[in-house]
């Protein structure tokens, strides 16, 4: 039943974050704040009292933590089916913490329609915990599609100044990839029912469906591009850049740190343990696609002027590391997969904070007009460079861990492939160096007085930095999390029909 509350109570809170703008301007955020406790609370109980079941479906294995089922459409076979394993805990777990920061990071930014603002934003969470637990893909589209509506009022009402532009493009391609992984379920329960003579959308029942090989290409294919524009991954990718650019601070947090790894979660739920046989033929394109997105992403972001932009095309690189560890398909290259998501959450959502914070400052977003900030804004200037070095890769730090199990993992099955990869941890730290270079150090370019990060900054990018240290030095926790729920996916397609 608390899987159920976990997003009942975001939904909730967001109703009531939108009522109480009527009581008082400010009461939103504390709203939202306490929202978020209570889901922390909940997911953190969850986790102590978590024992192995076997309830819902019969064909659901022991290693899943908690599981909640409810019939609602049985003449389709479509029920509220929720299941918790080690991989959705440690992303719900995330999703909470980004949770607080896209709070934290609109505080003082949004000044107008709070209430509203926050009500999209506890609801596009709630949307992301659903896909997370969501073991019916009739509910898991339902979740897909509920997340996509808020992310496009965040940035078409309170975005910059292409915000309506970006915020089209953005529905655009995410409903569309949307509706064409609403074609491939389709399309699978109805041959299952043609083998079974029963209709189910039931995850655990699915798995076992026999499907005619090219079929299952096809049907692979629809999941593939659906979870890949999520990721994004190029060819899809372009939507991404404007979105980040024009979201606002909050809306960029959300996007960047957990909403694309929606799309990284889908190709290892999904994608693979659906249609193992059609996944393994197609992995030497996706690992390639993978290399592409590092090397390709990197380059794009050396070239850029516009600090959101630039981390946004960092975030589309990072990506295709986690598509070369997913499809690499061996155990160390997953665990890469999982701390990556894990770690460039963590870092990417810094890195949006802080420019949100010089843009709230400079009122721009051009790196050429930052240059010595290090003077004037030391605490800042200082959180900046640690997060650009946790994005580039630096050891000690949660990146390092995770591209090195998936480069590990990917040089098993390509050699080239990830020799092309490793290229990129030569390009991250020339991108990462002009940020520093051109914004922190030089002459100073700006003559206004500047304050320098206050309390509730500076304890909100405080705590990221000792996530992404802890991710770093202790990988070792979250990989005996995951480890369970990914031998389980491995052993599934090993006997898979």
């Amino acid at each position: 039943m608390i899987l159920s509350f976990l997003i009942a109570i975001l939904f909730l809170g967001g109703v009531l974050a939108w009522c109480s703008e009527y009581w008082h301007p400010d009461a939103a955020r504390w709203v939202a704040i306490l929202t978020l406790i209570i889901e922390a609370l909940l997911l953190l109980g969850q986790y102590i009292d978590a024992e192995p079941v076997v309830m819902g479906s019969p064909n659901m294995p022991q290693n899943w933590l908690a599981d909640y089922y409810h019939t609602w459409i049985p003449r389709f076979g479509i029920a509220f089916h929720l299941a918790l394993d080690g991989l959705s805990l440690l992303l719900i777990a995330l999703t909470i913490l980004l949770g607080f920061m896209a709070v934290s990071s609109s505080w003082t930014e949004i000044g107008q329609r709070q209430g509203f603002f926050y009500f999209n934003l506890l609801i596009c969470l709630a949307g992301i915990v659903g896909v997370f637990l969501a073991v019916d893909l009739f509910l898991l589209f339902f979740f897909w599609e509920l997340m996509l509506v808020p992310m496009y009022f965040l940035i078409s009402i309170w975005g910059h100044e292409n915000r309506s532009y970006a915020a089209v493009k953005f529905f655009i391609f995410t409903q569309v990839s949307g509706l064409l992984m609403l074609l491939a379920i389709v399309v699978l329960v109805l041959i299952n029912h043609h083998h079974t003579g029963v209709y189910s959308f039931d995850y655990f029942t699915l798995l076992n469906t026999e499907l005619p090989p090219r079929f299952a290409f096809w049907l692979m294919l629809g999941f593939f591009i659906a979870f890949t524009v999520k990721l994004p991954a190029v060819p899809f990718h372009t939507w991404l850049p404007d979105a980040h650019t024009q979201a606002p601070t909050g809306g960029s947090v959300i996007l960047a740190g957990i909403m694309l790894k929606t799309g990284a979660y889908g190709l290892l739920r999904f994608v693979i343990p659906l249609f193992p046989d059609a996944a393994m033929q197609f992995a030497p394109i996706a690992m390639t696609l993978g290399a592409i997105n590092v090397i390709y992403a990197a380059a794009m972001a050396f070239a850029q002027s516009d600090m959101k932009r630039l981390i946004a095309y960092t975030s589309v690189s990072h990506m295709g590391f986690i598509l070369l560890g997913v499809f690499s398909w061996n155990i160390i290259g997953l665990q890469g997969a999982v701390i990556t998501m894990l770690a460039h959450g963590v870092s990417a959502a810094a890195l949006f904070m802080i420019a949100g914070a010089l843009q709230e400052r400079l009122h721009t977003r051009e790196i050429g007009r930052m240059g010595g900030l290090w003077a004037i804004l030391p605490r800042l200037s200082a959180l900046t460079l640690l997060f650009a070095i946790a994005s580039l890769g630096l050891p000690g730090l949660g990146n390092f861990i995770g591209e090195f199990l998936v480069l590990l993992g990917a040089f098993k099955v390509n050699v080239l492939l990830t020799c092309v990869a490793a290229l990129g941890l030569v390009l991250a730290p020339l991108y990462a160096l002009l940020v520093i270079q051109k914004a922190l150090h030089g002459p100073l370019q700006n003559q206004a007085p500047l304050f320098d990060v206050n309390r509730r900054e500076l304890t909100s990018l405080g705590l990221l930095t000792l996530v992404t240290v802890w991710l770093g030095l202790h990988p070792g926790a979250v990989l005996d999390i995951s480890d369970p729920v990914l031998q389980w996916e491995m052993q599934l397609s090993a006997v898979a029909p």
